[in-house]
């Protein structure tokens, strides 16, 4: 049997498939995995390799770590998702990547509330308003929001389950919404890993770019999943997981300590505070 008469045979083993769409996918899959074979001249140790690497992803995966949504992101993969998905093509908020963090039922927080809840880092003021494309406000929207503190460290990598630096809270009339957070700071992804391994081996960094992370949800309109990003930084142009576009970059405003804040609360560290306007598209 040749190699194409192998594809072939393979190929057509799911001719029979009950879904339409299942089928379509897995021999798309057949198709390109032994393209790859073909064209790389795969040996049986690269194989094995393969295998182990696989396999001791998902002996890290838990609860609260995703080593393939990892992979997926450092292999670009995440962001060739969402530009399939969403690829912009009005005046809406882009999209990126979700991230291996995100946590459901964060608790709720009234407007100007803080999602800090004990995470470390430099007070930041966020705040913004969430229209349609037509600049009508989205009144009731659930804007998440997630973040590292200034360790680089998400509250579920630490042992201690309680969380932090991530809340919800729900646009008002106008579609405005105000928090305070902490002003993001660069972070390596989780490298000790076999993931990480892969990335020290290209001699790639692990760095992402500093950012918060958005989730917004209405009635009537399709789900956002975003960041925004420090502007400025060094590591917007190098994101690990390609997840920098230009439209999500933000500055993040610098406030010397006691420089009064927009919501009245006296500070006595320095402060940033931004705008990040969200325009939702329409299901």
């Amino acid at each position: 049997m040749t190699e194409q008469e192998l594809t072939d045979k393979v190929v057509a083993s799911f001719d029979s498939a009950k879904d339409d769409r299942f089928r379509e996918v897995m021999q798309a899959l057949v198709r390109h995995a032994h393209a790859f074979v073909r064209e790389t001249r795969l040996t049986d140790d690269e194989w094995t390799a393969a295998i182990e690497f696989l396999t001791a992803a998902g002996h890290i995966t838990t609860d609260t770590r995703q080593e393939f949504v990892l992979l997926s992101d450092v292999l670009g993969v995440s962001m060739l998702t969402v530009a399939v998905n969403e690829p912009g093509l009005d005046d809406s908020t882009e999209s990126t990547v979700l991230g291996p963090f995100f946590v459901q039922d964060a608790p709720e927080i009234a407007h100007g509330g803080d999602i800090a809840g004990g995470a470390s880092g430099e007070p930041s003021w966020v705040s913004g308003r969430v229209t349609d494309p037509g600049g009508n406000p989205v009144a009731g929207a659930r804007v998440e929001v997630w973040e590292a503190d200034d360790d680089g460290m998400y509250d579920v990598q630490y042992d201690s389950g309680e969380l932090a630096g991530r809340a919800h809270l729900f646009t008002d009339a106008e579609g405005r919404y105000r928090f305070w957070g902490l002003t993001p700071t660069p972070y390596p992804i989780p490298d000790d890993g076999p993931v990480g391994r892969l990335l020290d081996h290209a001699s790639r960094s692990p760095m992402r770019a500093p950012h918060l992370h958005f989730m917004v949800t209405a009635p009537g309109f399709r789900r956002l999943i975003t960041h925004i990003f420090v502007a400025g930084d060094p590591w917007v142009d190098n994101d690990s997981v390609f997840g920098v576009k230009e439209s999500l970059i933000r500055p993040f405003d610098r406030h010397e300590a006691g420089t009064p804040t927009p919501d009245g609360r006296q500070l006595q560290t320095a402060w940033t505070s931004t705008t990040f306007d969200i325009v939702l598209r329409k299901e």
